[in-house]
């Protein structure tokens, strides 16, 4: 079947499931979103920053509620989010800047026991991302499990190598992302965790050989590993695909709290000529989770 008919079966599909369950436009969130729309306007103001936000760390709040707060601050995505949002995402104007794996950061091609899972579910959302238009999918090396660093990378290129054609054909890009090994909160850092380096994915890239083979590169995640982000930003632009935001110490809001320079690091991003998209992925400690997501969006439009 072809591309085109692909994308109707699946947007038309999941449409229908989605109005089943009472996800439609009208769904949970336009309302309250509808209303900050019309006392405060858009958080995105002249910028080159085209931003977008993560769900999972404002949950409980739900997709649906959230994708229509984002609509109402004037973010463009909602990413990492079920297949079963596009629908949602493309009534509302919205897209998905970087889609799922489909699995999670604990699987991943750096260890052949996870090879063919990791694989199959790639394939499958590689899939889904283009036939809605998405140009980018996150993976991930996994965890060490023993594996040491160099056989992992080994690992991972060739089990890359087996699915980067797909990507190539589709045209999304498979962005790897680095991870902190050093915090043990949960969902704050990842001990144990293979691709813990820039470099250690930039080689990634070099060995794939790949124009869509990319790096999602986490500033939160890199600060703490390594620092030097304006540096490494310059050096590695090449092979980044993605960013990702939040406030170091604690994964929270980029506010005086934390000490990463977002508008220094904006800038230098925007003098790199990246053209993609900015996720906000951090945690909100205040109650008004959406005025977080506004100051974020102000902090990072340059």
């Amino acid at each position: 079947m072809g591309t085109a008919l692909n994308r109707r079966q699946i947007l038309t599909g999941t449409a229908a499931a989605l109005a089943s369950l009472g996800y439609g436009v009208y769904s949970q969130g336009q309302e309250t979103a509808e209303k900050q729309r019309g006392k405060e306007g858009s958080a995105v103001r002249e910028g080159r920053i085209r931003h977008s936000v993560v769900p999972w760390c404002f949950k409980p709040m739900p997709v649906e509620q959230l994708a229509h707060h984002a609509k109402a601050l004037g973010i463009e995505s909602v990413e990492l989010i079920d297949p079963k949002y596009f629908p949602l995402l493309q009534e509302l104007g919205l897209t998905c800047a970087i889609g799922s794996s489909g699995l999670g950061f604990r699987f991943g091609l750096a260890n052949p026991a996870y090879e063919e899972k990791c694989l199959k579910a790639l394939r499958e959302n590689i899939e889904h991302c283009s036939a809605f238009g998405v140009k980018r999918i996150i993976t991930f090396s996994g965890m060490s499990e023993g594996i040491p660093q160099d056989v992992g990378l080994e690992n991972m290129v060739k089990a890359v190598k087996k699915i980067i054609g797909l990507a190539e054909k589709k045209d999304v890009a498979i962005c790897v992302e680095m991870l902190n090994t050093r915090v043990s909160e949960t969902m704050k850092g990842h001990p144990g965790y293979m691709a813990d380096s820039i470099e250690w994915c930039v080689e990634l890239c070099q060995r794939v050989d790949s124009p869509h083979m990319k790096i999602l590169f986490d500033i939160y995640h890199v600060q703490i590993m390594q620092g030097d982000i304006i540096k490494r930003i310059r050096e590695f632009h090449p092979y980044i695909g993605h960013y990702h935001t939040a406030g170091n110490p604690g994964r929270n809001e980029l506010d005086d709290q934390q000490e990463i320079n977002y508008p220094a690091i904006m800038k230098a991003i925007v003098e790199s000529n990246y053209d993609g998209f900015v996720g906000h992925e951090f945690i909100p400690r205040e109650e008004n989770a959406v005025e977080s997501l506004r100051q974020a969006v102000k902090v990072c439009t340059v």
